[in-house]
């Protein structure tokens, strides 16, 4: 009982999700010493859904090994390819099957969308008292991560709050070493980070002309529309009000403004319920190695100032406006300060 309890401790130790599911592999690796545990996610859009890993300790691992989150999602295994992983999701219960090995299945996410698994291989089937151990670890970790939802989410939206993008900042954004790239199922070049300041052009107008209840359905259905654009690792933020916030990795700028164009149109060609056609003004930049959260995004959030001064509707990039002219920047005592 004390290995479980100190295993309980450690769990609710991290308010960091991939720790929290390395952590769990782990804790459940030294308890009932599997053959091989791991947890797979579902991620991507539409067809082309695939099984990220989430975590994993393999036979011989002595630490959980993860999908980097911005793996090339064509890299990752299709959905087809583990049917059974779908089986489980789809009726949200444990599956056994005997064998050697043998195997178990568990739906992580019960209280949510289903899109989670935990799979455990071992030499015999598990037992009831083993069955029991799980069920309770998984409680604990169900209800840490239902906290961690309330902590890091946006209530309306259910995007990351502006909270957690100042405590993610940093790690997300350590920029990738090239000896690393084609381990971690990288691009070559695609190691910079990018951040992107999105804001809803006049939406003080639906608020005045349609009510606040239809405002907040406008931006719940954006944050839906961001979700189908970008990719799994993208990390997608509201900032309050109608300004959201996107951390990504790209090749290059000109990926980053293919992304970023996409989202616009997107929601350009979308039809907003008693609303019809909404517009946003995006800006974007480079995270650069002295970055601060602060300075990143005020950088980006210029480039925004600029498109809503000059038409609206638009994608720019920070850098770019800088390189035409169109924004000067100035180095003050280590800081970038943009004067336009």
């Amino acid at each position: 009982m004390s290995r479980v309890a100190d295993h309980l401790a450690e769990l609710t130790g991290f308010r960091d999700r991939d720790a929290l599911d390395a952590t769990l592999v782990s804790a459940l690796h030294d308890l009932l010493r599997p053959l091989d545990i791991a947890i797979y996610r579902i991620v991507g859009e539409g067809e082309d859904r695939r099984w990220f890993t989430r975590a994993r300790i393999a036979a011989g691992d002595r630490v959980p090994s993860a999908d980097p989150l911005w793996a090339d999602l064509s890299a990752l295994p299709p959905l087809s390819e583990h049917p059974v992983r779908q089986t489980c999701l789809r009726q949200r219960e444990g599956l056994m099957l005997d064998g050697q090995p043998a195997l178990t299945l568990l739906p992580l996410d019960l209280e949510r969308d289903c899109d989670a698994v935990l799979e455990l291989r071992t030499h015999s089937p598990l037992g009831t008292e083993q069955l029991r151990l799980i069920s309770s670890v998984l409680r604990v970790y169900r209800n840490f991560q239902s906290l961690l939802d309330y902590s890091e989410r946006d209530t309306l939206t259910g995007l990351l709050n502006r909270k957690t993008f100042d405590e993610n900042f940093m790690r997300s954004t350590v920029p990738v070493p090239p000896s690393l790239e084609g381990r971690l199922g990288l691009r070559r070049g695609g190691r910079t980070a990018w951040l992107g300041v999105v804001d809803i052009d006049h939406f003080k107008r639906v608020n005045d002309c349609h009510g606040h209840l239809i405002g907040d359905e406008v931006l719940l259905l954006l944050a839906r529309l961001m979700r189908g654009v970008f990719r799994q690792g993208d990390q997608l933020y509201r900032f309050g009000g109608e300004e959201f916030v996107v951390l990504m990795r790209c090749d290059d700028a000109a990926a980053a403004a293919i992304a970023f164009e996409r989202l616009r149109s997107t929601i350009e060609g979308h039809a907003f319920p008693r609303v019809g056609r909404i517009t946003v003004s995006i800006g974007f930049t480079a995270v650069r190695p002295s970055d601060t959260p602060t300075s990143a995004f005020e950088r980006a959030d210029q480039a925004v100032y600029y498109v809503k001064q000059h038409g609206r509707n638009r994608v720019e990039s920070h850098a770019a406006l800088v390189a035409r002219g169109d924004l000067v920047e100035q180095r003050l005592d280590g800081d970038d300060v943009v004067l336009f």
